[in-house]
């Protein structure tokens, strides 16, 4: 059973069909690339997934369990964990600071221990740091745990954003867009580190990506979508083929020249 099923999705916004009767299905540990041009649907489509928007119709089915409509906090709680293209960062707070705010969620510290120190709340404390720590060294940014969000460069920031993401325990995690805006540099780190964490977490990951030689160097399979409804489904290789992909992408009178 693939752990996440879409059926017949679709979300409407007045008349406008953002996304249109989409059928999708994402296997345990893969990496699923998701594309398509500007105003494709593909950020509505995480939207909906993720909770941020109900759909108008259909259902989305994670780990067996029917997830269509629910909060997005209900969704998280449930494993399936969103990062967004604006990477949302508490830049005053150090790096080790924002991964431990990701875990307040579901950290398990009640309000009264937290205000006394118990014991018990101390234990749970460190436990957390050791476990940020883990986080960000497997990110490649464990050395910059006492520098301030705002002061690290945009492709650190980026990975700090997923580290957040992270310390909610996801077992299917959707990146938008993280390498949007990066140097070549920037793009190939991140590149290696969602690889790094798919491998060490077994994690299952679906990727927007604008960068397409990112998305073809980072995922097993590939999906198109075009004005919300899906166009073509395979590898990396055979979507680079796929001459609707391409006339969607350059337009039928330059993929005709």
């Amino acid at each position: 059973m693939a752990l996440l099923e879409i059926t017949k999705l679709s979300k409407h916004f007045g008349g406008l069909a953002a996304v249109s009767e989409l059928d999708l299905q994402v296997e345990e540990g893969e990496i699923l690339g998701l594309i398509g041009p500007n105003g494709a649907g593909k950020t509505t489509l995480f939207n909906v997934i993720s909770g941020v928007y109900r759909p108008t119709s259909g259902k989305i089915i994670f780990n067996g369990e029917d997830i269509t409509g629910l909060k997005p906090s209900m969704i998280a709680k449930k494993g399936l964990v969103r990062t967004f293209q604006a990477t949302t960062l508490f830049d005053e707070f150090t790096v080790l600071a924002n991964v431990l705010i990701g875990f307040h969620p579901h950290a398990g510290i009640a309000i009264w221990g937290a205000l006394v120190g118990t014991p018990a709340t101390r234990q749970r404390e460190a436990a957390l740091v050791q476990q940020a720590m883990e986080i960000l060294d497997l990110m490649g940014i464990a050395h910059l745990k006492d520098e301030l969000a705002t002061s690290l460069p945009h492709g650190h920031q980026r990975c700090l954003g997923i580290a957040i993401a992270m310390a909610a325990n996801p077992k299917l995690l959707l990146l938008d867009e993280p390498v949007t805006g990066m140097s070549r540099e920037e793009t190939a780190m991140v590149m290696a580190t969602i690889r790094k964490i798919r491998e060490q977490k077994g994690l299952t990951i679906i990727v927007v990506e604008h960068n397409m030689r990112a998305a073809m160097g980072l995922s097993d399979r590939m999906v198109v979508l075009n004005y919300g409804r899906k166009i073509a489904e395979g590898s990396p290789q055979e979507i680079s083929e796929n001459p609707e992909v391409i006339e969607a992408y350059l337009g039928a009178e330059r993929y005709a020249a």
